[in-house]
């Protein structure tokens, strides 16, 4: 398992500083909570599944196998 940021620098800066206007938490979310906290819960739980291999909710991470 290896965890890269996206490929794309645009991309990852613009969601950067997404997360920074957010106090930490996923730019593409709207509420504020713990689960959304970058590196939100969902992608969490994606990364715990062995078969999972794709892009975080908001595309700046990804998981290969």
């Amino acid at each position: 398992m290896k965890i890269e940021y996206n490929e794309n620098k645009e991309l990852v800066e613009a969601i950067r500083k997404g997360i920074i206007k957010k106090e930490g938490h996923c730019p593409c979310r709207r509420e504020m909570t713990e689960d959304t906290y970058c590196m939100c819960r969902e992608f969490r739980e994606q990364i715990a599944d062995p078969d999972f291999e794709g892009y975080c909710h908001c595309m700046l991470y990804y998981k290969s196998k």
